[in-house]
């Protein structure tokens, strides 16, 4: 079908305040359709070598899941669950290898030619789907907190503070094979903003705030927005932080096709200290 929109991408990667960088993310243009985008976000744990080492094994795996995949033929769920199981089982095998722990969480989505959308998520980085301001859905974390949300035994805000925020239920790596968990938007119109980040991003964010950012800023610029602010809500305690941000815009009056950029990385300079 022909498309009556553009997309503008842009990605964002800072190791915050850690020594060490364990966040990873990729923002991929099938090479054969036109259209066709996959972004990942993968948060690495398990020290140093190890956590890096995982999320690097999911940007790895998702290229070769992504190159291997025809909108066409195969169903997008099935490729999203092919990424997730296979770097699962990698990271694994990284794990029995090196004898450290390595996991990672995964939050991918992929825009497919006849403007569906469908993502995938494990662990506690997140996908937003915004439209014209409003939030539409959201992931639900794979946390020990998330559960305790679910019971009604906390708040979304207490949850965001509660010390033990950092327990993850479900991720790669780990002994259990992790659930796969979909979601498929029909269309993107005019006006969707797709969002997927790191706890170290959206943890100093509300929904509200993302929307409002996202929306009124460009990809780009939201990109470096989000990372120095929430560099400077961390207060010198900030984590990793990953994301990726693709916007659904109007095509230019005199453009008659569908335009899906390059990504581009935002690196965004630390705030002044006095």
């Amino acid at each position: 079908m022909s498309h009556s929109y553009r997309l503008s991408a842009a990605t964002g990667l800072h190791k915050g305040d850690r020594p060490y960088q364990q966040d990873q993310v990729i923002m991929l243009a099938h090479p054969r359709a036109k259209g066709c985008v996959l972004a990942v976000v993968a948060d690495g744990m398990g020290g140093r070598s190890g956590g890096r080492a995982a999320s690097d094994q999911v940007m790895l795996t998702a290229k070769q899941v992504f190159e291997r995949y025809s909108p066409e033929t195969d169903s997008a769920e099935e490729m999203l669950g092919n990424l997730v199981r296979e770097a699962h089982l990698l990271i694994r095998l990284v794990a029995i290898a090196a004898e450290q722990e390595p996991h990672s969480t995964i939050a991918a989505f992929l825009i497919l030619p006849n403007s569906a959308c469908a993502w995938v998520h494990s662990g506690d980085s997140r996908i937003y789907h915004f439209r014209d301001g409003q939030l539409l859905y959201q992931t639900s974390d794979h946390s020990y907190v998330q559960t305790l949300v679910d019971q009604g035994q906390l708040t979304l805000e207490e949850a965001r503070y509660h010390p033990q925020s950092n327990i993850l239920l479900h991720c790669l790596g780990t002994a259990e094979d992790p659930p796969l968990i979909h979601h498929r938007i029909p269309m993107l119109k005019q006006g969707d903003v797709l969002l997927a980040c790191s706890d170290g991003i959206w943890h100093y964010f509300s929904p509200d705030e993302l929307s409002s950012i996202t929306r009124l800023l460009s990809p780009r610029e939201a990109s470096q927005f989000l990372i120095e602010r929430a560099r400077m809500r961390a207060s010198g305690s900030g984590d990793n932080m990953s994301l990726a941000i693709v916007k659904v815009e109007p095509l230019p009056a005199e453009t008659s096709q569908a335009v899906v950029p390059g990504s581009k990385r935002a690196k965004a300079k630390p705030p002044v200290r006095s």
